[in-house]
């Protein structure tokens, strides 16, 4: 996780000055050694630093309660997205068309997927209907209300080890954020 961090927090100078965050292809290629390394998948999300939605998730999911199984079954990768003008220098190049390519086009944020070491999609924060095809389905984004909860749970299970007591606290923990 640590390696991910680190790059995430490399920039590079522009001719006016400002930073340029790093590309999202750089940021993922990073990730996907480390997940194959550590035996964990990737779970990415996509925010901005004014979206209180994306603060909610994070807070979630960096709680005491909920922390460790994160940290133990995911590499994080943070890509920024839909920056407010004058903000636009924060945003990583090619994150926007990886949320496109993936069914997240007007989902809004935070967005999130779930990849394998090798980067195939296992899941996304999209909810769907048994029979819904992948651009179906609406955006759990940072889960709060039973459904996005109950959903969140079921991908966890698909893409991780959750035992019945992280279940619970995971539930818990984000049944919190609704408002």
């Amino acid at each position: 996780m640590m390696v991910v961090a680190l790059l995430a927090t490399v920039f590079s100078f522009s001719a006016a000055g400002q930073t340029t965050a790093a590309p999202a292809s750089e940021l993922l290629k990073v990730a996907y050694q480390q997940a194959a390394k550590e035996k964990k998948n990737v779970f990415v999300i996509f925010h901005a630093s004014w979206c209180g939605w994306c603060h909610k998730m994070d807070t979630s999911m960096n709680d005491p309660s909920c922390k460790k199984f994160f940290t133990d079954n995911y590499v994080i990768v943070h890509l920024v997205v839909d920056e407010s003008k004058g903000k636009k220098h924060l945003e990583n190049p090619g994150a926007e068309e990886l949320k496109i390519k993936h069914n997240g086009a007007n989902q809004g944020i935070p967005f999130w997927l779930v990849f394998d070491k090798e980067g195939q999609l296992l899941a996304d924060s999209k909810m769907r209907k048994e029979g819904d095809g992948p651009a179906a389905g609406d955006n759990s984004g940072c889960p709060a209300s039973e459904k996005e909860v109950e959903y969140f749970i079921t991908v966890l299970k698909k893409t991780a080890s959750l035992s019945a007591e992280q279940e619970q606290l995971i539930r818990k923990r984000f049944r919190k954020n609704e408002i």
